[in-house]
């Protein structure tokens, strides 16, 4: 229980993020051949059809962090193949506590403190040679969290930007010495961005560049691919529910392969391309065994995303969506639509929308401020699943434009076959639920139905013909969370 889990550092967050609960202990579940979760899923698919596996890499590997970790960034893989102190001695890297130990100058602590950093450097810092400082017993993230606050006192302000440049100049290092293994090595996630590197000679940047992306991206990918064979496997065995696995982040080059083998549904967002080195991703282009949608509830929705980044927002108005003018500062209903349109005429087996995102269509709907649509902020610890609809369901199923303007969408796209306008028509005042909740049949289903105890709404479109066929079961017919695991019931 000294380690707990997270993500390394990515586009939303350069910190990475620390979920503060323990790491798995795979090699532990599987002295009993993952009792727990076959229990799990064995029962769960009394009740559901699909489900969904949160953070899929998990299953290949973990980012862990140390106990005394407050941030996600110095962290490493588990499991992973480290750095031995062989192979860098053997590329002539031999000072490995310059590399390991926080790198603090005199220069530095001006940079960060200015006038304050003679005062700032009493209280943390000792002056073990010439112009080189180390942290005194204060020399966690954690231990560094609690002496700010007792040292600023009510100056709350004051003591978070102390905390920070002090976190900033503690992850100033370039490698992360195993605590199993004094003799290997972590390469620290960015360790490029580091003022630690910056300073080195040529040739050690070199071989620790080389080494890094080797680290990342190259020597780990047999392991984890073991890995998560290892467990998958077993877990999509425990029931004959299809499972889909939420596929984003860093994604090593094995995840793809491994999801195709096992039959795995990935899940593709926009903005958070899985193409190294790709800004947005192509909906046109997504394979047929994925779920396509505008957001989820661990980013903001199209509204929000759309306010957030004036240049990502011209590049992509311009570049993904084809327009040559500026673009309008928000997200008006036109730009929803064509947004929208895309990720429906996408070969996608599903295409999955937040309500959030669907409301956009409507500029009436769209008055709230933007950010308060975002169901949850995982870099954030404060930011609790608070959302409700601010319309009432009432107003949804009447506001027949709404409803005419989502049957072209699904119409156009080729999701509804074959077409039955009754199924959108307001029949009758008596039979609201009609209007979202559909009939089974050759037709799309789109829900409109709460996650528990998550407030979450989403407006989901199958097509149902070939959803059938994949799953060999029965159609679902309502979405929910649960227990960590989102499923998708009978």
């Amino acid at each position: 229980m000294n380690t707990s889990t997270g993500a390394p550092p990515d586009y939303f967050d350069k910190n990475g993020q620390n979920w503060g609960f323990p790491t798995y202990n795979w090699e532990e579940m599987s002295k009993d051949n993952y009792s727990w979760w076959r229990s799990r899923l064995t029962q769960m698919s009394k009740y559901f059809t699909a489900y969904r596996i949160d953070h899929i890499l998990g299953f290949f590997r973990i980012w862990e962090l140390p106990d005394h970790a407050v941030t996600g960034l110095m962290g490493k893989f588990r499991p992973s193949i480290p750095i031995s102190q062989e192979e860098l001695e053997c590329e002539g890297i031999w000072d490995l506590n310059r590399l390991c130990e926080p790198y603090v100058r005199c220069h530095l602590l001006k940079e960060k403190f200015g006038e304050r950093w003679e005062e700032v450097a009493s209280i943390y810092f000792s002056e073990y040679q010439h112009l080189c400082y180390k942290f005194k017993e204060c020399n966690t993230e954690k231990e560094i969290h609690l002496r700010t606050r007792l040292n600023e006192g009510s100056l709350v302000q004051e003591s978070e930007e102390t905390k920070r440049k002090l976190f900033e100049l503690l992850q100033e290092v370039v490698l992360i010495r195993d605590p199993e293994d004094p003799k290997k090595f972590f390469p620290r996630f960015g360790l490029e961005q580091t003022n630690s590197f910056k300073e080195l000679d040529d040739h050690s940047k070199n071989v620790l560049r080389r080494l890094y992306y080797d680290y990342y991206f190259h020597r780990q990918e047999g392991l984890w691919r073991e890995n998560a064979l290892k467990t998958l496997p077993v877990l999509l065995n425990s029931s004959d529910m299809m499972a889909c696995g939420e596929d984003l982040g860093l994604i090593p080059a094995c995840v793809q392969p491994v999801m195709h083998e096992l039959g795995l549904i990935g899940l593709r967002i926009q903005r958070m391309p899985s193409t190294l080195g790709q800004e947005f991703g192509i909906p046109a282009s997504y394979e047929y065994t994925t779920v396509c949608s505008t957001s989820c509830h661990d980013c903001s929705t199209l509204r929000a995303w759309w306010e957030e980044d004036e240049g990502r927002r011209i590049r992509f108005f311009r570049n993904v969506l084809g327009f040559s003018e500026r673009p309008p500062t928000k997200c008006d209903p036109c730009v929803a639509y064509s947004i929208i349109q895309q990720h429906m005429d996408a070969p996608s087996m599903w295409a999955i929308f937040p309500l959030q995102d669907i409301l956009a269509l409507k500029e009436n709907y769209a008055k709230r401020p933007a950010e308060e649509e975002t169901i949850n902020d995982p870099t954030n610890t404060k930011h609790y699943w608070r959302f409700r609809l601010h319309i009432p369901l009432e107003s949804l199923i009447g506001d027949n434009e709404l409803i005419r303007t989502v049957k072209q969408l699904v119409e156009k796209s080729g999701r509804s076959s074959p077409s039955v306008p009754s199924f959108f028509e307001h029949k009758s005042s008596s039979s609201p639920a009609m209007h979202l909740n559909g009939e089974i049949g050759n037709n799309p289903i789109i829900n409109r139905e709460p996650a528990v105890n998550s407030g979450h709404s989403s407006f989901s479109v199958y097509p149902v013909g070939e959803f059938q066929d994949l799953s060999k079961s029965t159609l679902p017919t309502k979405a929910v969370e649960h227990g960590g695991l989102n499923i998708i019931g009978r």
